[in-house]
Formats: C-alpha cells, structure tokens, sequence
C-alpha cells in the first residue's frame, strides 16, 4: 500500500492555499442550492455516520463542495485526483484541512504519483468509492480484493468510467454494487449536453483567443456531451460537423442539421476538433497527414487517448508551447496542428479551466449525495453490478432545484394516475 503523503506536504504555503481555495469553495455554494439544502439535511441527519468514502475526482471548488457534504453527513473521507491535469492545490489543500478529509491531490504528478495517490485513498479502507473514470474500482478489484467484502457500493460520474463498469460487469468481474450516475436524466441534459457543450467551448475560445463564427468545428461522437458541443458551437455561428460511427446516431446529427462525414473527410476542412467519444485513435496519423494550417484539436472525453498524440509528435519536426496551454506540432510542409490542454479534457486540464459551470455541477453532484446516502440506507437491496439510479432520487434532487429557482410545476390526479396506470382503459 502507497504511503504517498497529503496535499498539505507538497506544498510551501499551505495556510495562505488554503485560504484561496476556501474562498473558491464558499463562491461555488452561493450558487449550489442543490448542495446546501443537502448540507442541512445531512449535518442534521448524519446519514453516513460511520462511513469511509474513497473518492477519485477532479478536487476543484465544486467537487470540493460535494466532499465537505458528505463529510458533513458523518462520512471520513479520503479524496485524491482522476485527471493529473484538472486538480486545483489550494482547493485540495483546504478540503485537506478538514479534520474529516484527507485530499492527496496534487496537480501536475506523473503517472506513478497518480497511481500511489489512489493506493494512499484506499488505504484508508473505504466503504464506498465516489469514482470519475473507474480508476479506484479497478484498483480495489485489481489490487486489493480483501477490501470489497467490507464495500457497500459506489457511484460512478462519467460516461468512460460507466462504459468500463459496464464491461467489467459483462465479465462478472464487478464485485460489488456501482450507480451509473453518469446515465440519469439529470445528469445526461444538464450535465453532458450543457455542462460539456458550455464548458469545453468556453476554455477553447479562452485559450486559444479565437471565434467559432464562420469556423468550421468537427464533433467526434454524438452521445449526450457530443449533441451538447455541437450545439452550443451551432449557437455561436459555427458550421457543425459530426463525425460518427452509430448510424442512428449519425442520422439524428444529420436530421439535426449538421454535415456527417468520416473524420478523414472532416479532417480536410475542419477548423477546431472536439473529441467525445470516450474511445481511443479518434483522429490519427492520416488525418494529421491532411489537416489545415492552424488546425486546433481538443478533447472533451475522460481520457487523453482519443488524439494519436504519439503519431502526432512522430509526424512532427519541431514541437513548442505556442501560448499557454497550447501545444504546436510543426509538420515537415510547414502546417501547424495545435493540441490543447496535452490532449486531455479541454474543460477541466488546461491551465485557465474551470470545468463545468457551477450550477450543473450542483445538479450532478446532489445524485451523487443522495446515491450515497441510499448504499448507507439500502445497500443490502442491491447485487454486485452495474445498477441505475433510482428515479425517485433523480427526481428529488430535481424538485429540489425547482424549489430553489421558485417554479412550481402540476401534479397528477388521482384519476389521472389511474388511467396511466391501468391497461383496461380503451377509446
């Protein structure tokens, strides 16, 4: 077991990053309702009393809210980075000053470090995992299997985190319970549609300093946070192309409005490049072979394997930093290909990010509080494997925001449930 220290011994003025990222924290909760009707409930409570929460997730201001929820509700939790790149250190240093958190992110650590970072979150024996990309539960089932029997369940946020519980259930090999946070309502319109279509353009035009106006962007996939970058990138003037290789999905992009070709075709003419697929060599060597001068190329998807950047630094003759966060690669023609944030999330690891806005955070969040507050309450009802959310608890937490923002919205009659109920009603 790693015995890679805390956040607060990596850093040189850990009073002074913990006030910063304290002051970060209490900005998001102003814009949390979500989460602050959860904390009173949960501090008052205590639902995880006696609870031991390993978490991976990218440790920033509003996932640091979610934490000090859940620790607030009784849980200690251990909390460490899934993104080497998206970990912000004072944040991480003022959850670490929690008496009942210890925070072992740490930005910018090599891939050893990442890893022995996890192995430190687990060794605090964890009765429920939080993940963001399945790293910590593969770790447990890979590395320390003695722990799951003591494993009530765990939540997993993302769509290549649910892909790869999915598979590992397929092969029996998933030993204990995990909700697919990733595959609610809640989470799949607010989150990837709004939270990745918003986000990822944002931190691309800040980044780079250029508009989507007349710009050719190319969408690889479209899923849920593949519709939302295409959308959004619509909504600024853009001229939308899909690439896809689902042919519902392609006929939807198609019915949509947006251009459908393979990539090697949008490669020709694209202007900016999106990756959400959450699959690996989405744009290769030929497609780097026929790209435009001043190309830019980011990825939305969990993983930073969705751009061949080791084709890409092959085909190259010369690689430099062209501004912060932009990575140039110069091709023996003369033609630059610019990869941003090293080729991982465009939204959370490039230097200026910030990832998703506050309040989907908030949304996607309060599933993940009340997820585990039904493994404290009800675990017992639910086998080893993949489960969905309850929809009663995607529904609560939307009611609560519907409280928040003052909508009201109809209820159903008794006579309407009835007839919605019954099969015995005819013309």
């Amino acid at each position: 077991m790693s015995d890679y220290p805390p956040i607060s011994e990596h850093l040189d003025d850990v009073e002074s990053a913990r006030e910063a990222g304290r002051r970060k924290m209490d900005w998001a909760l102003q814009h949390m309702p979500i989460l602050n009707e959860l904390r009173d409930q949960f501090e008052a409570e205590k639902p995880l009393d006696g609870e031991v929460i390993g978490m991976a997730m990218h440790v920033e201001a509003k996932t640091a809210n979610l934490v000090e929820l859940l620790a607030l509700g009784g849980a200690e939790v251990a909390i460490t980075g899934c993104n080497p790149l998206s970990t912000h250190d004072d944040v991480s240093a003022a959850l670490d000053a929690n008496d009942n958190i210890t925070s072992y992110a740490v930005r910018g650590v090599g891939d050893d470090e990442y890893y022995e970072a996890i192995e430190s979150v687990i060794s605090h024996e964890p009765t429920i995992t939080v993940d963001d990309g399945m790293d910590m539960v593969f770790a447990i089932h890979e590395e320390y299997p003695e722990l799951i029997d003591t494993i009530v369940g765990g939540a997993e946020e993302t769509t290549t985190g649910v892909h790869r519980l999915r598979a590992m259930d397929d092969d029996g090999e998933l030993k204990y319970p995990v909700f697919a946070v990733n595959d609610t309502p809640m989470k799949r319109l607010f989150d990837n549609i709004h939270g990745t279509g918003e986000s990822s353009l944002a931190n691309i035009a800040m980044t780079t300093n250029v508009s989507f106006a007349s710009k050719n962007v190319v969408v690889a996939g479209y899923g849920y946070c593949g519709k939302g970058v295409a959308k959004k990138a619509a909504g600024q003037n853009a001229n939308v192309i899909v690439a896809e290789v689902e042919p519902r999905r392609a006929l939807e992009a198609h019915m949509e409005g947006y251009d459908v070709m393979p990539m090697n075709e949008a490669a020709k003419v694209g202007d900016i490049f999106v990756t959400t697929t959450g699959n690996r060599d989405i744009i290769t060597e030929e497609d780097f072979e026929v790209m435009k001068d001043g190309a830019i190329l980011s990825n939305a998807g969990h993983f930073d394997i969705e751009i061949d950047l080791d084709a890409l630094s092959d085909l190259a003759v010369d690689e430099y930093e062209a501004r912060d966060g932009v990575q140039a690669y110069e091709m023996e023609d003369g033609r630059r290909l610019n990869v941003l944030a090293e080729g991982r999330l465009v939204n959370l690891a490039s230097p200026i990010a910030l990832g998703h806005p506050i309040e989907v955070m908030d949304q996607s969040f309060g599933v993940q509080a009340v997820c585990v507050r039904e493994l404290v309450e009800n675990g017992d009802d639910y086998d080893a494997g993949v489960h969905d959310v309850p929809d009663e608890l995607d529904k609560e937490v939307a009611e609560i925001k519907l409280d928040a923002e003052g909508v009201e919205i109809d209820t159903l009659t008794d006579e309407q449930r009835e007839y919605m109920g019954s099969w015995s009603h005819g013309t």
